[in-house]
């Protein structure tokens, strides 16, 4: 797991909130995104049925951190 969460996904700076209390991480919606489009894309659907429920989960890890990744490098 990536240490780097990429900060908030949705910044909300100009209201008073506590620390920890930001909501969901940018890696956090990358990987939802990730996972949405695969359990979409048909041509995935026998490989998720075949792996299971942790290849999906580890499959959307990997694009959030590929995601991260690539926005330091901008």
């Amino acid at each position: 797991m990536s240490n780097n969460t990429g900060g908030p996904a949705f910044p909300a700076h100009h209201f008073d909130l506590a620390e920890g209390e930001h909501g969901m991480t940018l890696r956090d919606w990358f990987a939802g995104k990730a996972m949405q489009g695969m359990l979409a894309n048909p041509k995935l659907q026998e490989q998720i049925l075949k792996a299971g429920q942790s290849w999906i989960e580890e499959s959307a890890w990997a694009v959030a951190d590929a995601m991260l990744k690539a926005r330091e490098q901008e």
